[in-house]
């Protein structure tokens, strides 16, 4: 690895990763309690595409010799457990992981890092993806505005949704 400030940073987005599908794991968790099975696979989904770019983040280190080093993942926490909530706080937790990848690129540049720069570009794209998803059902619960039929709808629609092939 280049440098050590660049490997340190890379470390902690494998735990923003990992934490982030920890928190999505909950969120299926919760949406199932609720009766919520398209919620329930949306965030399962999710959960899956976070466990695959902290996998990137991993292999990418040891692909630069760098030394992998795993943190402690705190408990999620859900404050809003609504469906609205739920999607509210998945679009907060995004734009925090835009915003770590935006840090992380910054620092690239910063340390002449044109490898890791370039290596983050995917995640740039991800971001604004993923950022516009959780949005896109936040305006869909905003126009039902808690109509159990609608919700029944968006359900429905959310459980459609299969992993990503090329994670």
């Amino acid at each position: 690895m280049k440098s050590k400030a660049v490997e340190d940073a890379l470390n902690n987005q494998i735990n923003e990763e990992l934490q982030s599908a920890y928190h999505y794991l909950a969120m299926s968790a919760e949406a199932d309690r609720q009766g919520l099975p398209g919620f329930a696979n949306w965030f399962k989904m999710q959960y899956l595409e976070e466990l695959a770019h902290a996998d990137k983040f991993f292999n990418y280190v040891l692909e630069r010799d760098g030394e992998v080093k795993l943190g402690q993942l705190g408990a999620p926490e859900i404050k809003d457990k609504t469906p609205l909530g739920l999607f509210e706080g998945a679009l907060s937790h995004e734009q925090h992981i835009s915003a770590c990848i935006f840090k992380l690129k910054d620092l690239a540049r910063a340390e002449s890092d044109h490898a890791t720069d370039v290596f983050l570009e995917w995640f740039v794209s991800e971001q604004v993806e993923e950022e516009a998803n959780a949005r896109g059902v936040i305006d869909q619960l905003k126009m039902i505005e808690g109509n159990k039929n609608g919700l029944f709808m968006i359900d429905r629609e959310l459980s459609g949704r299969k992993p990503e092939e090329d994670e």
